[in-house]
Formats: C-alpha cells, sequence, structure tokens
C-alpha cells in the first residue's frame, strides 16, 4: 500500500497543556486506521489537524507527498463525519446528501445518479424524500456518511459516529462501516475511546495516551503482544504481575517459575507479565501452579468472570467452567498465555482487580471521604 498521509513530529498545545506531544504517524491508502484512548488523550486534536480543523504548533501535515499545513479544511480531500450529525434539518435526505455537489455546481443528471449511488450503498434507497428529522439515529447516520462520501474524497474522518447510538445499532453500524470503507477503498480514520470498536473495525489500531502515541499494530498485534502497562488495560482485561525474566522463555512470577514464548530481555531484567482472564484454567489445588481463593462471581451470559485472591493480588478468570464464591482453587498457565512487557511508566498502576471492591465501597459510601 501506498503512504497517503504522513504526520511528521506534530505537537499541539492549548494554554498551557500539552495536547499532542512530538507524534508521527504514516496512514496508508484503502487503509481502516482507529485512533484509539481515553479521553484527553489527543486523538480528536489528531484528527481535527488532519481535517485542516486545527493547526499544529510544530511538524507537518503530508498528503500524497505534498505539505497541506496552511491548506483550509474545504481545500482538502477530505471529508469528516461527526458524532452529532450535522444534517440540515430543513432538507430531505436526497437533499442532505446532494449539498456538497450543489456546492460545487455538478450538473443535476449527474447530482442524481451520485446521490442514489450512495443512498443505495448505506441501505437508504427508498428514503430520498423523507425529512431527517423523522429517521432514527442509526440512518441520520447513514445519510451524514452517504453525505460525506458523495464527492469521492481520498480521506473520511470519523469523530466517534456511532457514540450517541444504542449497544445494536451501534455494533451493526461498526459492521456497516467496515463494508462500506471496503467497498468504496477510500482511507477511513475512526476516532473512539470504544476497545471493542477499535477491534472490530480496525485494519490498524494506533493507541494514544496523553498527547503520545503509545503502539500502533493490527488489533490482534495490540491485544496480544501488548507493549506496555497501559495498553494492556485499556485494551480489554489484564492480569498484569511483576515478574523477572531469568532468561529467554524463562520468567519468574507469583513465586514460581514459567515457561513462556518471550525472549530478548537482559538476564533476571524486571518485567511486566501479562495474563488475559480468557487464557487462565482452573484446575484442582493439588494441580495448580499457583493458588487462591474466589472472592467473587459475575455471571456474564458467556462466561463466569472470577475475581480471586492470590497473595494478596487480586486476578481475574473469565471462565465457562462452573465456580463458587469462597472455594479455593489453583490455575494454570500455558506458555502462550503469557506475555512478557519491559517495565514502564506505567508498571504498578494497572492489572490487579483490587480495585474493584474499592470502586465498590466507594459508591456506597459517597460521603464517607477518603481513607485515612
Amino acid at each position: 500500500m501506498n503512504k497517503i498521509i504522513e504526520l511528521k513530529n506534530i505537537s499541539k498545545t492549548f494554554g498551557d497543556e500539552t495536547v499532542l506531544d512530538n507524534i508521527s504517524l504514516d496512514i496508508q491508502d484503502n487503509e481502516f486506521m482507529t485512533l484509539l484512548g481515553p479521553s484527553g488523550c489527543g486523538k480528536t486534536t489528531t484528527l481535527r489537524i488532519i481535517g485542516g480543523f486545527e493547526y499544529p504548533d510544530s511538524g507537518d501535515v503530508i498528503f500524497m507527498g505534498e505539505k497541506i499545513n496552511d491548506v483550509p479544511p474545504h481545500k482538502r480531500h477530505v471529508n469528516t463525519v461527526f458524532q452529532k450529525y450535522a444534517l440540515f434539518p430543513h432538507l430531505n435526505v436526497f437533499e442532505n446528501v446532494a449539498f456538497p455537489l450543489r456546492e460545487r455546481k455538478v450538473p443535476k443528471k449527474e447530482i442524481k445518479e451520485k446521490v442514489n449511488k450512495m443512498l443505495d450503498m448505506v441501505m437508504l434507497s427508498g428514503f430520498a424524500d423523507r425529512r431527517v428529522t423523522s429517521l432514527s439515529g442509526g440512518q441520520q447516520q447513514r445519510v451524514a456518511i452517504a453525505r460525506a462520501l458523495v464527492n469521492e474524497p481520498k480521506v473520511l474522518l470519523l469523530d466517534e459516529p456511532l457514540g450517541a447510538l444504542d449497544l445494536k445499532l451501534r455494533k451493526d453500524m461498526q459492521q456497516e462501516l467496515k463494508n462500506i470503507q471496503k467497498n468504496t477503498g477510500i482511507t477511513f480514520i475512526f476516532v473512539t475511546h470504544d476497545q471493542e470498536e477499535a477491534l472490530s473495525m480496525s485494519d490498524t489500531i494506533v493507541v494514544m495516551s496523553h498527547g503520545k502515541i503509545q503502539q500502533i499494530g493490527t488489533p490482534s498485534k495490540i491485544y496480544n503482544e501488548p507493549v506496555n502497562a497501559f495498553v494492556a488495560d485499556f485494551i480489554g482485561e489484564s492480569n498484569i504481575v511483576d515478574g523477572v525474566m531469568q532468561e529467554d522463555f524463562r520468567v519468574f512470577f507469583g513465586g514460581q517459575v514459567f515457561e513462556c514464548l518471550d525472549s530478548g530481555f537482559e538476564k533476571n531484567e524486571p518485567v511486566d507479565v501479562v495474563i488475559r482472564p480468557e487464557d487462565v484454567d482452573i484446575v484442582s489445588p493439588e494441580k495448580g501452579m499457583l493458588k487462591g481463593t474466589v472472592t467473587s462471581v459475575t455471571f456474564m451470559g458467556v462466561h463466569n468472570e472470577a475475581i480471586v485472591d492470590i497473595d494478596g493480588f487480586k486476578w481475574m478468570i473469565q471462565t465457562t467452567d462452573p465456580v463458587e464464591e469462597g472455594a479455593y482453587i489453583g490455575i494454570a498457565l500455558e506458555p502462550d498465555a503469557i506475555h512478557i512487557m519491559k517495565k514502564s511508566e506505567y508498571s504498578g498502576m494497572f492489572g490487579d482487580y483490587s480495585s474493584f471492591s474499592n470502586e465498590l465501597d466507594e459508591l456506597s459510601n459517597p460521603e464517607g471521604g477518603e481513607e485515612e
């Protein structure tokens, strides 16, 4: 694939706050890229800089080989879909989609062909004469997407476009957006704080925190091989424990030595060890590599979610096996269930599910104040 957008050493501040801190990013033609992170991480500012709605304090925005730092939004081959749709309530569906074409003085026959093609693509071919105010949220979202695509931009920016939809409709639209992107061949840059959206839709995920890019990779790479504790915690649930890499393929944690698939660390290097809850096997205490007491069990539909106290560290385990609160159990870990990460500024901040009970205590005692 060819690079369509390059961000080179982009920084941006608002007042005293650094929102983007020297980030660089390559975006490929025909790619579905998602900028993922919590509120305030810089993902929307990155999107706005690509769209021309904000300008970087330093660094360059390169579009198809040309620097476009000072090019205004309407002169970029980029369109944006916002969370609140920004449709024209006084116009019907057809006229909303046709609006950018009429602004460009496109001939009427061509407008009709292009609009009908777009409405067919977003499965609204019978809705041309409807008022947009009579449509559901999902239908309005599809009108906004059709309008953004009708003048055939090279890149479509989507700023949390599914945030206002209910859960089922959001899941339906996730698949629909991916299909539209494949059918059009247009580069999509999608902003969300929802990890499930990112994992299910993206070719590439960019995980951001505090104005910096933490990791770039495919969904499976990000999930299975996070580079630090922030990424491991933000993408799915993770048990993150302190360990020591004794040598290649052997790591010590929880008072035991475990075989793993990782190498390339210094001998006896302190590391963070990540184990996903679904990769933990419950066995009898006699067979367990580690042993602990189940402190809570939550039925999640397709699995049970158990919190297990192992020497004061609270593990999360997701299992389809029956498990009872108060049970003393063993856990077993296969080598491919263990992922090793280098220590980082985020080490020790995530991965112990003791915080679950602390948060519940705070909710049940909102006026209790802080503990001494």
